[in-house]
């Protein structure tokens, strides 16, 4: 549902040259309900596979534990060969928060995660990163030295006993490394230049370690102590960053490579400008940057709130003009070509499984007036819901440059972007409402040929119900939660858009009254009466908030006429 928590796992096996062997272990993740595989990347010389995928963090560790379980089938460690280092068919696999979840949260999972693989596949299971029991393995590097080879003897000392499994050698699957850490940016900042030389004082002057102090020049003087006999650093201006300078000889330009570990503690957009200013200090400029791999929205949104601002613009429109903001600004289109569908994970995730919102007005309207039962009211209710934040957002927007009222700019900015928000959680749940509806049917369809199955089947269709009795209930909410938005811009926005916020509380109203109806008629197909009752009394709560609150909305919009 909305606002669902999600994760990425990137586990990585020791085989990369078997293709027939890396896609049955690929096709055991795949197949778990709710996992999207984004990228499968086999190296051959380091005999040695990574794969992304992501999901709600139940169906993730369900699936790395499929591809873990697999990959103990498949893999013979005693015959594996590699550049890479590595300790386990399953070397290492760590979870990553991408949005709704905090570390915390992350690591009871990856704890729940190893606990299971270490009881049910009988192979030592260690933690690292956040997830690690002990400072000594927080770090990878630690915990796999001595690699395959040296596990047998390494397991019978009391300080490598395993956090899960026995400890106990596995000759076939050897040892796999579970942890938790933050996600992980590879970020390239392109220069007007081809000098490694000067690329690499850039990403000194960025990186979080700086560079060696030295008296007089820079480069050739003497090597500064402290009273120990230290090397003294003089640490750059982004912390949690890695950089070095290289030149790329496909492109004829230099580029500072940075790692991004830590995107709370230097954000893209911060990291550019600080490359941007060291450039323009040395005679330089940036003129442009890249992605490698995959990166979650909300990387790019910050980037585009950042550059909106400051411009003086306001910061509350779409995501969609937030992304191209971020891309135009940050040059990601300088080397190639840009799509967001396939670098923003979130976009990747629902590139197959949201095409109503995908499709113009004149699509749309056609598919809901076509003999599919779906899109049905509950879809179109989530829309009415959208329009109505769209008209909130509008009239804060227009608000905010209004002539003379510079001074409550920030205010009609922050209700602007609270509207943005609210506008597309409802633009979700116009597609997750027909998915609901395609859940309950596809229950229906399963098969009741023995007890068994009749079981299966029954527990299945209550478990659709369910959810297609809750997607409806998500849209009430979010819809009632547009009125706070319109009650402000009627009461103190742009007197010239009234009518404008009038029909953003008719809309508001009808689709929290539209998704009652359906969260009611659902209702009627499930056993769980408790579950029933529960949220009815909500729901009935809640319409008849909104009925009022309609009221008395218009009647204020009546005064203004």
């Amino acid at each position: 549902m909305t606002n669902q928590p999600l994760i990425e796992c990137v586990p990585n096996f020791s085989e990369g040259r078997d293709l027939n062997i890396i896609r049955q272990i690929t096709d055991a993740i795949a197949a778990v309900d709710g996992v999207t595989l984004l990228d499968v990347d086999p190296g051959k010389a380091t005999n040695r596979t990574v794969v992304t995928f992501v999901g709600h963090p139940k169906a993730v560790i369900e699936g790395a534990f499929q591809g873990i379980k697999k990959a103990s089938e498949l893999i013979d460690m005693s015959q594996h060969k590699g550049e890479h280092p590595r300790m386990g068919a399953t070397d290492v696999c760590p979870l990553i928060p991408i949005a709704n979840i905090t570390m915390e949260e992350t690591v009871a999972y990856a704890k729940m995660l190893g606990e299971r693989v270490g009881q049910e596949l009988d192979f030592p299971i260690y933690l690292y990163e956040a997830a690690a029991t002990t400072p000594e393995r927080k770090n990878l590097a630690t915990i796999r030295s001595g690699e395959y080879e040296a596990l047998s003897e390494k397991l019978t000392k009391p300080e490598w006993k395993p956090d899960f499994g026995q400890a106990k050698f596995n000759i076939k699957s050897g040892a796999t490394v579970i942890g938790a850490r933050d996600f992980l940016i590879a970020y390239n900042v392109n220069i007007n230049s081809k000098s490694v030389k000067l690329a690499n004082a850039i990403a000194f002057d960025v990186r979080e370690q700086g560079r060696i102090k030295r008296e007089g020049d820079p480069v050739t003087g003497k090597i500064v102590k402290d009273k120990e006999g230290n090397s003294v650093r003089i640490p750059g201006t982004c912390k949690s960053v890695k950089a070095i300078g290289w030149y790329i000889e496909e492109y004829g330009l230099a580029q500072i490579s940075m790692n991004l570990t830590n995107i709370e503690d230097t954000s893209l957009h911060k990291a550019f400008e600080e490359c941007s200013i060291s450039a323009h200090n040395r005679g330089m400029r940036v003129t442009g940057s890249e992605l490698v791999g995959m990166v979650p929205i909300k990387v790019l949104l910050d980037a585009g709130k950042y550059f909106f601002a400051k411009q003086n613009r306001s910061t509350g429109v779409s995501r969609e003009e937030l992304i191209d903001m971020a891309i135009k600004s940050l040059g990601l289109n300088e080397l190639s070509s840009f799509d967001p569908e396939k670098k923003i994970i979130e976009f990747a995730m629902k590139s197959h499984n949201a095409p109503l919102v995908k499709m113009n007005l004149r699509e749309f309207a056609n598919e809901t007036a076509s003999e599919s039962p779906a899109p049905g009211g509950g879809s179109i209710a989530a829309y009415m819901g959208s329009l109505g934040a769209s008209l909130g957002t509008m009239v804060a927007n227009l608000s905010a440059t209004k002539r003379e009222w510079e001074a409550n700019w920030p205010s009609f900015i922050k209700w602007a972007e609270q509207g943005q928000t609210l506008k597309d959680q409802l633009l979700d749940l116009v597609d997750e409402d027909t998915h609901a509806f395609n859940k309950v049917m596809d229950a229906f369809k399963l098969p009741k040929e023995n007890p068994t199955e009749i079981e299966t089947r029954k527990a299945a269709i209550e478990e659709a119900n369910k959810y297609a009795m809750q997607v409806p209930f998500k849209t009430m909410e979010i819809s009632f939660q547009t009125f706070p938005l319109i009650e402000e811009m009627i009461k103190n926005g742009n007197p010239n858009s009234i009518t404008d916020v009038g029909v953003a509380a008719l809309s508001a109203r009808s689709a929290v009254y539209g998704a009652y109806l359906n969260v009611k008629i659902n209702a009627s197909g499930i056993k769980d009466k408790a579950f029933v009752e529960a949220y009815m009394s909500k729901a009935d709560a809640l319409l008849e908030k909104t009925l009022k609150k309609e009221t008395e909305l218009l009647a204020l919009v009546s005064e203004k006429l």
